[in-house]
């Protein structure tokens, strides 16, 4: 009788090995080792094209440091435009400066970038505009859209343009040594002096 007691312990041995083969499940249980797909994540290698991102920036910030340097380059371009000296003889420095205009609009600049400062005579369109009164004559200068021309007495008072041109037709030698640096002054990017090259040289006391 004791032997039947003894019987249902093997059946519980029975119910043993079932739970091997459980444990034998367990073993199937890591073939979902998809864990190696969390190594796939070398999917994060896509965050390594946004390294290159961080690389672009630095180009951007040495584009920011390079607009330092041109700011002061363009500082000094207003400081000093070109000169040009266009010999000419007293009488024949207005038509001098009357070929410089054309050929300036010819090169395309426009009319209202040109300012014609003359030491002598007026020039024949001041003299017919201020014919009409001084505020009409100034108004024509305060809109820019025309070539502007000022006797050297009052080229003061007109504003910087582009491209100044004298002509030195005549007049006191002050007249000169006053229109030059003033057009010098007015000149954005070019000046140009019409006259003899002689006389300009010994009023300026140097080369233009």
């Amino acid at each position: 009788m004791p032997l039947i007691p003894e019987e249902p312990q093997i059946h519980e041995s029975a119910q043993g090995p079932r739970a091997t083969p459980a444990s034998g499940r367990v073993a199937p249980t890591p073939r979902p080792v998809p864990g190696p797909r969390p190594a796939a994540p070398a999917r994060p290698g896509r965050p390594g094209p946004t390294r290159p991102m961080p690389t672009q920036r630095a180009p951007r910030d040495a584009a920011a440091a390079k607009p330092g340097p041109p700011a002061p380059a363009a500082a000094a371009t207003p400081a000093s435009p070109q000169i040009q000296l266009i010999p000419a003889s007293v009488e024949g420095a207005l038509d001098a400066a009357e070929e410089a205009v054309d050929l300036l609009m010819e090169s395309g600049r426009a009319p209202g970038e040109v300012l014609v400062i003359t030491t002598g005579e007026p020039h024949p369109w001041a003299a017919h505009e201020l014919s009409f009164g001084e505020a009409s004559y100034w108004a024509q200068h305060d809109a820019g859209d025309d070539v502007f021309y000022a006797d050297a007495a009052v080229a003061e008072r007109a504003g910087a343009r582009p491209v100044v041109v004298v002509a030195v037709n005549g007049g006191p030698d002050t007249a000169a040594a006053q229109a030059v640096p003033l057009a010098l002054a007015r000149a954005g990017a070019l000046l140009i002096v019409c006259g003899d090259p002689q006389h300009i040289n010994s009023v300026l006391g140097a080369g233009v």
